[in-house]
């Protein structure tokens, strides 16, 4: 019999954690030819999360629970799921259930038509104005400027073979874009429409923020388009610039220099510089992706486990 394996990182998930086991445990009871593991991972929640998913394990030894030693983020608590995995798929799934748990056996239907990469791809999402930009922005850019292309509004729940999850665990990168990666390895794709949920109890960790860091994960991490503009930009400035001061040597040789060189200075010292600033930004993202590689920092530390058998 094979084994899915299904990942709910948790972080402050106390109000949904026992909804979210009975959901899984409801939908994968109906998958009488397969067996199934639930894997809790911890990211260092600071209510009653570990206490209830620690209950839940005790009785139910189909349950397994990492323990993270603190929040690592949601990158490090999904990577922490593929490494404890024991089963032939794979899926991840967020525990305040805002992706239906029944869209499971529409995952597993197409994995066993032979695709090796089931994503769920939401149809709307019912936010602001502004994140809704935002987030169409950011697909685009992302697919126009990266040699890769990730789908809009799939955020990775699905259903992932064995195979793929084996060789994502063998990319030791650090500075990790999930949906990147699974875009990168290839392997056979299928995706499945579905309408997502709001969210019923407890409040989103997920802030701004942490929406901005991902997005510079993608784009620092798949495309070096950034630093391709800025070699292009300085060398279409200097040729400009060139022209500019042979033109306007030529105008005061010729006619004299009747202009107020204040303000134009001032203008071309503000404007170098801040292209000069961006410039060096960007390169300083770059380098901040090689620190955070050659550290060679583990991406999570397990602070203790339940129902794990020692690796």
């Amino acid at each position: 019999m094979k084994k899915i394996s299904i990942s709910i990182p948790c972080y402050n998930e106390e109000k949904n954690v026992i909804s979210a086991y009975k959901s899984l445990k409801t939908v994968m009871n109906k998958t009488k030819k397969y067996d199934y593991e639930l894997i809790f991972i911890d990211n260092g929640s600071t209510d009653n999360t570990r206490k209830l998913i620690n209950n839940i394990a005790k009785k139910d030894k189909k349950v397994k629970c990492i323990f993270l030693s603190r929040n690592f983020g949601p990158e490090s608590s999904g990577q922490a799921g593929m490494d404890y995995a024991t089963g032939d798929a794979f899926i991840g799934i967020g525990c305040d259930l805002q992706d239906p748990p029944e869209l499971i056996l529409k995952f597993i239907k197409k994995w066993e038509e032979g695709y090796d990469i089931i994503l769920g791809v939401y149809e709307k999402l019912e936010e602001n104005i502004f994140m809704k930009y935002m987030r169409s922005a950011f697909y685009k850019i992302f697919n126009k400027i990266s040699n890769i292309q990730i789908p809009k509004n799939a955020i990775g729940y699905g259903i992932l073979d064995k195979k793929v999850i084996d060789s994502i665990k063998m990319l030791p990168e650090k500075y990790r874009f999930s949906r990147g990666l699974l875009a990168w390895v290839g392997f056979k794709k299928a995706f499945i429409s579905y309408k997502r949920r709001e969210r019923k109890r407890g409040k989103s960790s997920y802030s701004f923020f942490d929406y901005i860091k991902g997005a510079e994960r993608g784009i620092f991490g798949f495309s070096y388009l950034p630093l391709d503009l800025m070699v292009y930009s300085g060398f279409l400035i200097t040729i400009l610039s060139f022209i500019f001061i042979i033109s306007y040597l030529y105008w005061v040789f010729v006619f004299g220099n009747p202009i107020n060189a204040s303000i134009p200075l001032m203008l071309a010292i503000v404007f170098f510089g801040g292209i000069n600033l961006l410039g060096i930004s960007i390169l300083g993202k770059y380098i901040q992706v090689i620190v955070e590689e050659t550290k060679n920092r583990p991406v999570y530390i397990v602070e203790s486990t339940v129902n794990v058998d020692k690796k």
